[in-house]
């Protein structure tokens, strides 16, 4: 099965999933997304296969989020891609895609849905 992780490895949650996906043998594409940031086409392509809206992918805690003003929830999905593509630190971690689909991966256990 091929698994692709977008990574992030100073986050403890997507290290526990890339070390799960490790153990369990599975052949993975990492993407480090902070140094090798995703497409618009790409990320709506994730997208369209999670349980999740665009607003899921976007992490609420920290400044950034609030100085950006994301949490309005006028602001329609093109304008979160927007801030997700220029501020590839406002996505969710990780991101796991299966051929079984995409999910957001916290805790990371919710990996085992897609394998």
């Amino acid at each position: 099965m091929n698994v692709t992780i977008y990574h992030n490895p100073k986050c403890g949650t997507s290290r526990t999933t890339l070390s799960l996906l490790q153990e369990a043998g599975i052949e993975l594409k990492i993407i480090e997304y902070l140094k090798d940031p995703v497409s618009r086409d790409e990320l709506e392509a994730l997208i369209e296969k999670m349980p999740s809206t665009v607003r899921d992918l976007i992490r609420t805690n920290g400044d950034l989020y609030k100085n950006l003003g994301l949490n309005d929830e006028k602001l329609n999905d093109e304008q979160l891609l927007d801030a997700l593509l220029e501020n590839p630190i406002l996505m969710q971690r990780p991101v796991v895609e299966s051929a079984k689909g995409v999910r957001i991966c916290r805790p990371a256990d919710t990996v085992k849905e897609i394998l």
